[in-house]
């Protein structure tokens, strides 16, 4: 007999017979019809040092899963690299890459009836478009990461793939030697593994281990180290047992369970693009969860951990400080954390963590204890005011000062603010908009790693504000505000910003304002015309027609709660 429910709807008649025939071509034999069909959702690629390590660790995947008297199903996943793109036209495919991902998954699994899924990915797009497939899907899963880089080193100094971007900004400035800037961009980057900071992909899957749908210590484990082998063995072998148990996706993602993810991601000071994620994911698991849910978050989770970009530290090092179990224990023995959740393991989060020291090692700065956190309230905050009614969202970690009052620099679109900055047109105390960058305008909502970077590496991290309804890179930090809703492309007051025009980011009062008249906002409202589409084919078009406003997760499947 086929192994589960599901699969009996496709293994009667002469379907049953057509059904093995395709198995046998592949070397089944009858034993294995009684045997679970494991899809093994593989992201390996050479596109981006992400995933170019991860063959290694689907082979580990397959070798558990068939030990465990499972058979696995192989099927690739689709990848862009981020850091490659960043700064082009090619950038407008990544958030778009989320949903081809998520749909990519979905269409495997659904499609052969898939029995369980565990899911390997690298790069910032692979772990939410890997997690909302598995929310769809709803079979017994785990997401498996396929691990972090290791720093590279010059001069006595850590490197990050940011650092490369911010070298940019201090040798257009005269700040950097030209050989300290080719030794950077050599160096930045060692081997294979994903960005080394609390960037998107570390966030991401930092945020699946509170989440309870992967294992503990695995997301900051680094990609060429065997642990992370070992690891990803193990989680095939607790696939195998969540699936005989009939645990499954939606049973774990629960509200309760994605504030717990949340909690993590304000204590580790996780990327902006976390916020975007998380509604897509909660939208995908049917979880009621909006984008003020995150400041309610933020207003009781301290800044524990010390870490790029505004922080000093990598994920190796939090990984040795005692990883992300640590933050969770400290979290939970101090009320912010649901220990009640269930994780993938069949056990609750509390029984998880267990036996992990209720207080952070003396020896390590990378985790603060709670009574002296880095930050005492979160760092992800969402904006509100005329020029987001629906919401922004800034990082205000690592700032003196997270509030400027100053005249707006506008720009509509990346390459044209790019421009102004590395010629030095951008001054102290300006607030620079770069608008029609949004899901739809752009269309695809690029990041803006490169504009942020150069502003960095200038030295006006501190007088430079910068707003856009585009997004950052996880490894973005500074007076920096993006998703900005409504966008420009559909008439949000982003769009009616003229040069010279007051603008305040104020992070205290959690306003964004734009200082203008409302008569006269009336005025140009009636006067503005939404431009033409950038693109009308393809992807990119497709996109822009079905994407909603960042203040839901940017989707494009908008099922509205009843």
């Amino acid at each position: 007999m086929p192994y589960n429910e599901r699969s009996k709807h496709v293994t009667q008649g002469v379907t049953r017979s057509a059904n093995r025939a395709m198995y046998y071509a592949m070397g089944y034999r009858d034993e294995d019809f009684d045997k679970p069909m494991v899809g093994v959702a593989n992201g390996h690629s050479t596109i981006t040092p992400c995933n170019a390590g991860l063959q290694r660790l689907a082979d580990a995947a397959i070798e558990a899963i068939r030990r465990c008297g499972a058979n696995a199903q192989v099927f690739g996943v689709p990848t862009v690299s981020d850091g490659i793109a960043m700064g082009t036209e090619g950038m407008k495919y990544s958030l778009v890459s989320r949903e081809v991902i998520a749909d990519s998954i979905e269409t495997c699994v659904n499609a052969q009836w898939m029995d369980g899924l565990l899911v390997i990915g690298g790069c910032d797009k692979n772990m939410p478009g890997g997690m909302m497939a598995i929310a769809r899907c709803n079979v017994p899963s785990i997401y498996v990461y396929g691990g972090t880089v290791k720093p590279g080193h010059y001069k006595g100094k850590d490197l990050t793939i940011v650092s490369a971007f911010e070298a940019v900004g201090e040798f257009t400035a005269g700040r950097m030697s030209e050989e300290d800037f080719k030794e950077i961009e050599r160096r930045c980057i060692p081997g294979s593994g994903s960005c080394g900071g609390m960037y998107t992909a570390n966030t991401m899957s930092s945020s699946f281990e509170a989440l309870g749908m992967s294992l503990l210590y695995s997301s900051t484990q680094a990609n060429p180290d065997d642990e992370k082998v070992e690891s990803t063995a193990q989680a095939a072998r607790v696939l195998v047992e969540a699936i005989k148990k009939g645990i499954k996706p939606r049973d774990i993602i629960t509200r309760e369970a994605i504030e717990n993810a949340v909690s993590l991601i304000m204590a580790v000071g996780g990327s902006t693009n976390a916020v975007l994620h998380y509604l897509a994911i909660a939208h995908a698991a049917g979880v009621r969860w909006t984008i003020d849910d995150f400041e309610r978050v933020r207003r009781r989770v301290p800044v524990l951990c010390d870490l790029k970009p505004s922080g000093r530290y990598v994920a190796t090092d939090l990984h040795r400080a005692g990883g992300i179990p640590q933050v969770l224990k400290i979290l939970l023995v101090n009320g912010l954390l649901h220990g009640d959740c269930l994780t993938i393991t069949g056990r609750t989060l509390a029984q998880e963590l267990a036996d992990v020291p209720a207080q952070p090692r003396a020896d390590q700065d990378v985790i603060c204890p709670i009574e002296r956190p880095l930050y005492p309230h979160g760092h992800l905050a969402i904006l509100k005011g005329n020029l987001a009614p629906e919401g922004a969202v800034a990082k205000i970690t690592g700032l003196k000062n997270p509030s400027i009052t100053g005249p707006a620099r506008v720009f509509d679109s990346e390459e044209a603010a790019m421009e102004a900055i590395l010629a030095d047109r951008i001054r102290p105390g300006d607030v620079v908009v770069i608008r029609y960058e949004g899901p739809k305008g752009g269309p695809g909502m690029r990041e803006m790693l490169g504009p942020t970077s150069a502003i960095i590496g200038k030295g006006l991290g501190e007088s430079v504000g910068l707003i856009t309804d585009g997004r950052f890179s996880g490894g973005t930090w500074g007076m920096v505000v993006g998703h900005v809703a409504p966008e420009a492309y559909v008439g949000g007051t982003l769009a009616l910003v003229q040069e010279g025009d007051s603008i305040t980011i104020d992070a205290h009062r959690l306003l964004l304002q734009l200082n203008v008249p409302d008569e006269e906002l009336a005025r140009r409202r009636a006067a503005w015309r939404q431009p033409p589409p950038r693109y009308t084919r393809g992807v990119l078009a497709k996109f822009a027609k079905l994407v909603g406003s960042a203040s839901q997760g940017a989707l494009t499947d908008d099922r509205l709660f009843d």
